[in-house]
């Protein structure tokens, strides 16, 4: 059935997929258990068709997040009394959901806030387990917990969404096959666990800050659900550590500077040419006192260098008073935890404001795995643009040009490709 509805309802809809599925979800699995979160994820999946169909032209609910978990409850609640004689569901309730005395308060109650946070947790560290591969891993988690399309994973994670299908297939196979609890692991299972969470976390976040839609580059609303999940962390005395701090110090001095990367006519702005009074203050100081809390105790782990290099960004006044002399050293740092050829490409950069375009050149020439990778072309193209290497620069901005889809990426690098051509006049 096609649903009917005006621009307004898909707006909050959509909103509303990114914020409240992925709890939905994670409550609904424990209803019905790992084994049947299929049947979770088409509860709510169907819980968000309705929506659509029936809030269209301003037939909007006064509570819009309740009327939702209403719809899902009654959809779990009628699935429970259907097939309760057919199906066994591996749940902890299982015994309170046979009932018609218990099953309704049951299900309800796993829809108060303090257990849909514990909901959130298990998925989070279920999603993680240690015999899943990192990468199925990873995107699982994103489309369990967080409602991310094949798409947009697949964007994160720089592969095909052929390969992302088969890693969520494989995932939930392996969940079956191993017969998993939906329960939170003990505190020595957590710190296995919680690197894969905290790059499911950054990777939430960067398709915010740096979105796969053609149509816009920054989602706040995923930006500001990567924040909420590494928050929930933090109430879970085993999450509550120096690394956790860290990552939300680095997503908070990031966060910061969103409304300065967009100009009043949509196009994207570059750091250097950004409006610093535009950077939100109250958050570069959470951003701030987050780092601070991520610097008590000996460890050291690469969102501390990360977010040390945001704080450079956010606390100088002008472009050209960056601290890039600390920056880069704390890029040399990270190399060295997390050899990653995009680490090395900011890298050059770096080294290209402190010696020139020249030696960032050849700094990027030692880099082969990035060919495919739009940014690379950029940086040499800026680079042989500062060297009025003119002819060079246009090769790599049409390289640019032709590895990026978003319509506000390509509206900039067909301005430098203008500002070049004027050049070769």
């Amino acid at each position: 059935m096609e649903a009917k509805s005006d621009s307004t309802s898909v707006r909050l809809v959509d909103h509303l997929f990114r914020h409240e599925a992925g709890k939905m979800v994670s409550v609904l699995t424990r209803v019905f258990g790992l084994d049947h979160i299929e049947v979770a994820e088409d509860i709510v999946q169907d819980t968000f068709l309705k929506a659509l169909q029936q809030w269209s032209f301003h037939n909007i609910p006064e509570n819009p997040r309740a009327w939702l978990y209403k719809v899902a409850k009654n959809g779990a609640i009628d699935i429970l009394r259907r097939n309760k004689y057919t199906d066994e569901y591996k749940s902890e309730l299982n015994y309170l959901l046979k009932s018609e005395w218990t099953l309704s308060s049951s299900v309800n109650n796993l829809f108060l806030d303090s257990e849909i946070q514990d909901s959130q947790l298990r998925m989070i560290f279920t999603c993680c387990y240690p015999e899943l591969t990192p990468e199925s891993q990873i995107a699982l988690t994103l489309k369990t917990l967080c409602g991310f399309s094949v798409k947009e994973i697949a964007k994160a994670l720089l592969t095909t969404e052929s390969n992302i299908n088969k890693r969520l297939f494989r995932a939930k196979q392996k969940i079956k096959e191993l017969d998993l609890s939906y329960v939170l692991p003990g505190p020595k299972d957590i710190q296995k666990r919680l690197e894969v969470v905290y790059k499911v976390i950054y990777l939430i976040f960067n398709e915010g800050y740096n979105s796969s839609s053609e149509n816009m580059l920054i989602r706040k609303d995923l930006c500001s659900e990567a924040i909420r999940l590494a928050e929930i962390l933090t109430e879970n005395e085993n999450g509550r550590n120096t690394a956790t701090f860290a990552l939300l110090a680095l997503m908070y001095l990031h966060f910061a500077r969103l409304d300065s990367r967009i100009d009043s006519e949509g196009r994207i702005l570059l750091l250097k040419e950004q409006d610093r009074t535009l950077w939100n203050k109250e958050l570069i100081g959470t951003g701030l006192e987050y780092l601070s809390d991520a610097s008590t105790g000996d460890y050291l782990s690469e969102y501390h260098l990360e977010a040390g290099i945001a704080a450079f960004h956010a606390t100088a006044r002008s472009f050209e008073d960056t601290d890039w002399r600390n920056i880069l050293g704390l890029y040399e740092l990270l190399i060295k935890i997390d050899p990653n050829p995009v680490k090395i490409l900011n890298r050059a950069i770096v080294i290209g404001q402190l010696e020139g375009p020249e030696k960032a050149i050849r700094e990027l020439k030692n880099i082969k795995e990035l060919e495919n990778y739009y940014l690379y072309h950029t940086a040499f193209a800026e680079f042989y643009f500062l060297s009025n290497r003119f002819n060079d620069s246009l090769v790599h901005f049409k390289k640019a040009l032709a590895l990026t889809q978003s319509k506000v990426e390509r509206e900039l690098i067909n301005r430098k490709i203008e500002k070049v051509k004027g050049k070769l006049i």
